[in-house]
This record gives C-alpha cells, sequence and structure tokens, in this order.
C-alpha cells in the first residue's frame, strides 16, 4: 500500500471529521421538511423584517460549511487576469477564460455564430467553413448557468393564449451549462462563469460528424481543448477553440471481405486517433429593432426563413415564409441613386491566393450593376485583409471569401446566417477550395493532378452546399482539352491564363449571389439561342444565360462555327429581377402591390426560374438542368457528344512530346465520357417528361404540360443512337493501351475499362427508362392533353428500348462483349419487373412488360437456331433460359 505525504493525510484527516460533525449537527438542527414554494413568493425569507439583518444558522459549524461553499469574491477570482472588455466580457488566466455575465444578459435573447477554423481536410471536416448559428440565451437556476438555443420556429404574438399553447407545444435545447464562479461584481452585479466548462463541450456536435465520416466513436476531450484567441469589442465577444477529439482505440480490419465495406479511419493526421479542430464562437447582440420582413414569393428564387405563426387561426397555413436579405437602406432616400448608410462589406481574406485576388474581387463587385438599377451606388463593397488586420474572417461581423484546402474537397459554399426574427443576413462565408483554384491553374499548364470528389456538407435549406465548382472545373477541363486538341492555343498560354481567371470570376459571382439570398436557377441557361450564344458582344452586355445562379458550361463551339465568350462574364436579366424583388426600397404601405406587380413579370421568357426540385428526377422537367445551355437541351446535348467524339478521335491520332505522360491521355478520354455521363441524363428526362411552372393566375399557362410527342421520340432516337447502338463506342486498341494513370495518385485498377465505363452510362439510363416513374408519368400524360394519342405510349418506349439493345437478333450480326453487357443489364430489369414488382409499379408496366419479354424469347430463340461463335450461343441459351423462368414464374404468381 503506498505511503500517502504527511500534509495529504492531515488534510484528508480534517475533511473526514469536518464531515462527521456537519452530518451530527444537521442531524441535531434539521431544516424544515416541508416548507412550501411557489412561483410567487421569494426562494427564502431570512431578514425579511429588517433589510440589514442576515439569517443566522442554527450553529457555527453550518455557517463554516455554508461560507466555504459560498462563490469567491469577483476581485479574488480575476486576480492577475487580464481582462478583454467587450459585449460579454472576457478574462484570461493561465490556461482559464471566465466570461461576466451582468443582470441584463440573463434571459435575454442573443445571436450565437459556431465556425469552424480548422478542420482535417478529408470527408467534409475542413477549415473555414461557416457552420451553424442559434439565438440563445443565458439562463440562472441557483449556482448554475444554462446555456440555451431559443426554439424560433415556433410563434404566436406575445401575450395571447395561442403563444402560451406555444410555449408548452415545442421545447428550446440546452447547448451547455457551467456553474457560476464567483459572487457578483460591487459595481456591475455580474457574476463569472467558466468559458472553459462552457465552451469545451461538444456543442457543434462534431462527435456525430465524425462518426458519419469514419465510422468512429471520437468523442470531445475538455483537458486537451484550450482557447487560441479572445477579441471582443461592445458589438461582439469571439472565442476561437481549439478543440481536441479522440478515439481510444482504432479497431483492426476483418478478416474476411465484408459485404458493405466501412470507411476506413482518418487519412490525413499523424496519428488517426487524436485531431484538433478549431471552432470560432461568436456572441453579438441581436439588431435592436428587427428588420422589416419582405414576403417571399414563389415565383422568385430567394432563399427564405420559415416560422410557424399560430395566432391566427383563420388563415390557410400557419407557415411564414419571409427572403433572407441584407438590411440595405438608401443614406438619402431622395436621390434616384445614392450610397446605403451601411454598405454590404465583403473582406477577402488573406489566406487567397493573389493571384487570384484581383478576378475574385471582380466577381463579387459585378452584382453592384443590379443594386444601381434600384437607385443604390455602391451597395457593394469589397476589402482586403492585410497582416495588420487582426480579426478572423470567420467571426460573425466579417462577410468573408477565403480560400480551404482539402486532399478530397473541390467545391465552393455560399452560406449565410440571418436574423430568424425577420430574415436579415447577419454574416455570410464563402468558402472556395484550393484544388478548385489549383484545377483552374492545372489545366492550363498539366502540372497537376485532377482534384478529388466533392464531399456532400449538411445543410438545413439543402442547397447551402454548391458543386457549381468542382463540375465546373471539369468542364474547364474538357474545354482546354478540346481547344488544345484542335491547335487554339497552348495550355501554358496567355489566352488559357485569361480563360482560368474568367473560370473563377464566374464562379465567384455565382457564390456571392447565394450570399445576397438567391438561390440556384437551372432553367436560365434556356433564355439565348444558339446564334446569339455565339457573339461575344451580345453575352458580354446580357450575360450567357438568364442568371449567374445556373450551373454554365464551358460555351465551347463545334469546329468551324463562330466561338462566343467561353465562360459568362456579366449578369442576366433574372440576376436583376430577383435583386430588385429582395432589395428595392418600397414604402411598408406599398409594398403588397409593388412586390406583386414586380412578381407578375415571371412569365416573361428572360426571367424564366426553375430551381433544385425541378431540376431532379421527381419534377423531371427537361428544360431545367444543370450544365446546358441554349434553348433546345436536345440540340445542346447531341452537340455536346458531337465534341466528345472529336476529342476521342483527335487522341487516337495525338503524338505526345518525348517524355510526356501518358496520365494527359487518359485525362482527356474520361473528360469525353464525363461530358455523356452529365448530357444523357437530359436526355433521358425528355421521356415521360414535363415542364413544371411556377405561374400564378393569369398567365394563361398551365403549371403542368407533357412534353410534346415529338419531343420525346427525338429524345428516345438520340439515345438508342449515341447509347444503345452497337457501334457507339470504338476505340483503337493501340489508344486503349497507352491511357496509362498517374502513378502517383491512382488508386484501383491501373488500366482503363472502357466497357465498364460504357455499361455504367447505359445502366443509368435502363434505370430511368425502365422506372416506375416514367412508367407512372406516361401513363398519367394521357389525363393532361385533350387527344390521348399525342402523348408516349408505355409499349412504344418499351419497344423502342428492347429493339435498339437486341438490335443483333434481327441483323444476325455477331454479339460483341460489350454488347452482351449491355442486353444482360435490359434483362435483369425486366427480370426484376416481373418477379419483383414494387408497391408503386403500374399494373400496365408489369403486363407490357410481360409481352415484350414474351417477344423477345422468341426472338432469341430464333436467333439460336442460326450459326454463332461459342459466345454468343452460351450468352443466349443463358438470356433464355432466364426470361423462361422470370415468365413462368410470373404466371404462377398471376394465378396465385
Amino acid at each position: 500500500m503506498p505511503v500517502l505525504p504527511p500534509s495529504f493525510a492531515l488534510k484528508s484527516l480534517v475533511s473526514t471529521v469536518l464531515l462527521a460533525l456537519a452530518a451530527q449537527a444537521l442531524a441535531q438542527d434539521p431544516a424544515p421538511a416541508s416548507t412550501p414554494h411557489t412561483g410567487d413568493a421569494p426562494a427564502t425569507t431570512a431578514g425579511a423584517g429588517n433589510p440589514g439583518a442576515a439569517a443566522a444558522p442554527a450553529n457555527p459549524l453550518a455557517a463554516m460549511l455554508a461560507a466555504a461553499s459560498a462563490p469567491k469574491p469577483f476581485a479574488e477570482v480575476v486576480r492577475g487576469a487580464a481582462q478583454v472588455p467587450g459585449f460579454l466580457p472576457l478574462y484570461q488566466k493561465d490556461d482559464k477564460v471566465w466570461l461576466e455575465l451582468r443582470p441584463e444578459m440573463f434571459d435575454r435573447p442573443i445571436f450565437m455564430s459556431i465556425n469552424t477554423t480548422n478542420g482535417i481536410g478529408e470527408r467534409g471536416l475542413y477549415g473555414g467553413q461557416m457552420g451553424e448559428s442559434q439565438v440563445v440565451y443565458f439562463h440562472r437556476i441557483g449556482a448554475l448557468v444554462q446555456m440555451i438555443a431559443k426554439n424560433t420556429r415556433y410563434s404566436a404574438r406575445g401575450g395571447t393564449p395561442q403563444a402560451l399553447a406555444v410555449s408548452q407545444a415545442y421545447s428550446d435545447s440546452l447547448l451547455a451549462a457551467a456553474p457560476v464562479a464567483s459572487a457578483p461584481h460591487p459595481q456591475t452585479h455580474g457574476v463569472l462563469i467558466e468559458a472553459n466548462a462552457l465552451l469545451f463541450s461538444d456543442i457543434p456536435g462534431y462527435s456525430t460528424r465524425l462518426e458519419y465520416a469514419y465510422r468512429l466513436p471520437f468523442v470531445l476531450d475538455p483537458r486537451n481543448s484550450s482557447f487560441v484567441t479572445l477579441r471582443g469589442d461592445e458589438a461582439m465577444t469571439g472565442l476561437r477553440v481549439s478543440a481536441h477529439y479522440a478515439v481510444p482505440r482504432i479497431a483492426a480490419p476483418p478478416l474476411s471481405p465484408q459485404p458493405l465495406p466501412l470507411p476506413g479511419p482518418p487519412t490525413t493526421l499523424p496519428d488517426p486517433r487524436s485531431m484538433f479542430l478549431g471552432f470560432y464562437y461568436s456572441f453579438m447582440p441581436l439588431p435592436a429593432e428587427p428588420m422589416h420582413a419582405r414576403p417571399a414569393d414563389d415565383r422568385i428564387g430567394h432563399f427564405v426563413t420559415t416560422t410557424q405563426d399560430f395566432t391566427d387561426d383563420i388563415r390557410p397555413t400557419t407557415a411564414s415564409h419571409v427572403i433572407e436579405r441584407w438590411r440595405l437602406e438608401k443614406k438619402d432616400a431622395a436621390l434616384p441613386l445614392s450610397e446605403p448608410k451601411q454598405p454590404i462589406v465583403y473582406w477577402l481574406d488573406k489566406n487567397i491566393p493573389e493571384k487570384y485576388r484581383k478576378s475574385v474581387e471582380q466577381g463579387v463587385l459585378a452584382w453592384n450593376a443590379a443594386f444601381e438599377r434600384i437607385g443604390f451606388k455602391d451597395a457593394i463593397v469589397v476589402r482586403q485583409q492585410t497582416e495588420q488586420d487582426h480579426f478572423d474572417t470567420l467571426d460573425a461581423r466579417h462577410a468573408s471569401i477565403r480560400w480551404f484546402i482539402g486532399s478530397d474537397a473541390a467545391f465552393a459554399i455560399g452560406p449565410t446566417q440571418v436574423d430568424p426574427r425577420s430574415g436579415e443576413i447577419l454574416d455570410a462565408d464563402i468558402a472556395m477550395s484550393d484544388v478548385f483554384a489549383r484545377d483552374a491553374r492545372r489545366v492550363a499548364s498539366e502540372s497537376e493532378g485532377s482534384g478529388g470528389g466533392a464531399v456532400a456538407q449538411p445543410a438545413a435549406d439543402g442547397e447551402t452546399h454548391c458543386d457549381y465548382m468542382l463540375d465546373s472545373a471539369q468542364e474547364m477541363g474538357f474545354a482546354l482539352d478540346v481547344l488544345e486538341s484542335r491547335g487554339e492555343f497552348e495550355l501554358d498560354s496567355p489566352q488559357a491564363d485569361a480563360v482560368a481567371q474568367a473560370y473563377v470570376r464566374s464562379v465567384v459571382m455565382h457564390e456571392v449571389g447565394h450570399t445576397l439570398g438567391l438561390r440556384h436557377n437551372f432553367r436560365a441557361s434556356t433564355v439565348y439561342d444558339l446564334k446569339q450564344l455565339q457573339d461575344a458582344a451580345f453575352t458580354a452586355r446580357n450575360g450567357m444565360t438568364g442568371s449567374v445562379m445556373d450551373y454554365a458550361p464551358f460555351n465551347l463551339s463545334v469546329k468551324g462555327e463562330r466561338q462566343g465568350e467561353y465562360v459568362g462574364s456579366t449578369l442576366g436579366p433574372y440576376d436583376y429581377w430577383a435583386i430588385e424583388y429582395a432589395y428595392r426600397p418600397i414604402a411598408v404601405e406599398q409594398e403588397k402591390d409593388e412586390l406583386a406587380k414586380i412578381a407578375s413579370r415571371s412569365n416573361e421568357p428572360q426571367l424564366a426560374f426553375g430551381t433544385d426540385q425541378e431540376v431532379d428526377g421527381r419534377a423531371a422537367d427537361p428544360d431545367v438542368n444543370a450544365f446546358d445551355l441554349g434553348n433546345d437541351p436536345l440540340a445542346y446535348v447531341q452537340r455536346r457528344l458531337s465534341l466528345s467524339r472529336e476529342l476521342w478521335d483527335r487522341l487516337q491520332t495525338r503524338q505526345l512530346k518525348p517524355g510526356e505522360s501518358y496520365e494527359s491521355l487518359r485525362r482527356s478520354f474520361d473528360y469525353g465520357f464525363i461530358q455523356f455521363a452529365r448530357a444523357l441524363p437530359v436526355v433521358v428526362k425528355y421521356v415521360g417528361g414535363q415542364t413544371y411552372l411556377r405561374d400564378h393566375a393569369g398567365t394563361g399557362r398551365a403549371t403542368f404540360t407533357p412534353v410534346a410527342l415529338p419531343r420525346q421520340r427525338a429524345a428516345l432516337q438520340m439515345l438508342t443512337g449515341s447509347l444503345f447502338q452497337a457501334d457507339s463506342f470504338k476505340f483503337a486498341p493501340a489508344m486503349i493501351s497507352r491511357l496509362g494513370p498517374d502513378h502517383f495518385e491512382s488508386r484501383g485498377r491501373p488500366d482503363v475499362s472502357v466497357g465498364g465505363r460504357v455499361l455504367t452510362l447505359q445502366s443509368a439510363a435502363l434505370d430511368q427508362l425502365l422506372s416506375d416513374t416514367v412508367a407512372m408519368r406516361l401513363l398519367d400524360s394521357q389525363e393532361k392533353l385533350d387527344d390521348g394519342k399525342k402523348a408516349l405510349s408505355l409499349d412504344e418506349l418499351y419497344g423502342t428500348v428492347q429493339s435498339a439493345v437486341w438490335s443483333e437478333l434481327k441483323t444476325g450480326k455477331e454479339i460483341t462483349g460489350m454488347r452482351r453487357n449491355l442486353q444482360r443489364a435490359h434483362l435483369k430489369r425486366v427480370a426484376n419487373m416481373l418477379l419483383r414488382p414494387t408497391a408503386t409499379t403500374p399494373a400496365d408496366a408489369r403486363s407490357l412488360q410481360r409481352e415484350h419479354a414474351l417477344e423477345l424469347q422468341r426472338a432469341i430463340r430464333t436467333a439460336l437456331a442460326k450459326p454463332g461463335s461459342r459466345e454468343n450461343k452460351a450468352h443466349l441459351d443463358e438470356c433464355y433460359e432466364t426470361l423462361n423462368q422470370a415468365l413462368k414464374a410470373s404466371m404462377l404468381r398471376a394465378g396465385a
């Protein structure tokens, strides 16, 4: 047994004796067991008759224990500490930081933001990212102070019975708590709480994010966490925290392969069990007077703050939607053009590479043209952070643009934080991945490897994470490789550098639009025709698309055509319209009529709008797409596929310089497939597609209109001709055998599988064409047309696809390995529909597929009787038996 030092033994003995004496004293003079206490009476009434008197304890020992447990005097706690004055005063001594809370700060709504200053550079855990914001309040319960997030989503007018009902129905959330560390200050009456205890907790919820990324139980380690910087003034208090997260051990990998492999541990750390993440906590007062909220209109794409207001039970819905916008007011309301009282200031972080700063600044200031049209001069200002500026651009008072680095990051993001009472944007921090910027230079010099894929970021509105940067980098790589293969300019030329800078500028314009409150507009690419897009002077005046909030591809002409601007350089007409609705100064009494007048222009062709909901498979509007260009998306796709084939043709004859890496050939080869993968979904959407407009009554246009039958047939023909024909993908073996990887960065299979790439494209198209969703749309489209014969039938769809996939059964040609893969993929989907129809499979779809399966079975039987290779016979024999079993099973089920 270890021997304790004398001082430790003495202290333990004294403590034991004191506790025993205290227990004895309390037993002799217990406190009343059932003293009533209600919210209407003070918790204690000792000395009530004489305010100067103090309550006398029953015995001296109890008084001694009470004094020992009382908080220390304020001055004693902070003796020797450095003070940081501010909205919430701070005191720091060694590794301890205290926060002073004065009486007026308790139960007062405060704006708190948490941004991530440091990450680990992979799987969504990046530095330089805007995080969450909350309206919080500090609440004291005896010797404990709680930091509580206020529930702002549900409300009713104060003082009403409905407000009481809302408070009883919905809860606030506890974020953190800390004990009171001092007696009240003699003058300010403020008390101290230990900021270490309050903020060295997992308020940002990164334990869950880490577990999601790595499936490891990382937890925050307060003992090894610390404060990096403290800053404050009367308008804000900021604390930057270095938070240590750790896991005790990394589990050994399984001995046998798993059906669903788990993600591995972190790869960017010296030791994957430990990491430091950085968080910047900002506390500042909410605006004393909430900004006047402007109601949203669903015909224009603004981000909105939504609350459920239960004050009025006559309205058809409790939901209230107000647009998110900056507070912008004229200095002189009488002037047609006036500077604002407070401009929207974007700080360029000092971590932005100098060579991009001018392009970034131009991208930000381009939006001033829209504000000038509604009477604001210099509404947006750009300032460069220098080494002498010691604030962090991630605090809540500096809207910013900053670079960040990640081994698998290739995206930009333009989030905002708002006052939930009004939708007022209080802060915005655009993050630009360095891989993106590096890509812009890489494709101009071929000096770097390609960037990794984007990692999705969780976002409350579903649209904060923006893939425009990643996808446009691929667009630029494809465009410059095509131009280089034509010999139009070298990749390390000044022309290529100018294109790279224009590309950076265009992405900045897009992300700044998000931080001004604008959502994506994926219909904007359809407002101009091909002739206008080839006119550089026209697009410089009017924009390349109706809005920079679209994802615009590089404007690349087919060989021999006139070449316009490669990248959009200015705002489009929709951008002016959306800014006008959000920011035009309007008197409150005139607002309803004036906003209605602005929004009523939604049917003007150049103001066409469609956002994320319409671009995906649920809405299937073929005019709403990412990365298409021109008023005929089908024609655009056809041109893009021609460009891919042009690039492939030139690759097959391209001669590399001695010593040049074969990786450049492989990258160009893959760019062609990327274009196919991006273009073909646009074509597939025409089959069973319908336009989906956001019009209100009075325009004369229908909300839903099925795509015209000739357009659907043209789309089917394009798919069968480009994707399902036997000779669609032919490459010279000499070229395929030279497509070497980047040996320093490559993962997985080193050589190229053309068949695998083609099958991926074909399988994706089959999944959509043969889906329950398309079947239901085709059946339902007859209900939207006066003449049902003008709708594409399911029978025609299934028959066209089957004929294209199995064309060799009629021609008698040899079935190549690539074609056998396609036929198996088609047969698998047909058999699944016959054997395992889902709950959403229309009965007509299943019965028609059965008819076509019987026809296919007969055709295969006929083909088997003809001479052919052993591979052909084995393939067709297996397909016949698969169909036979599927058809038998379906008949048995149908008769059960």
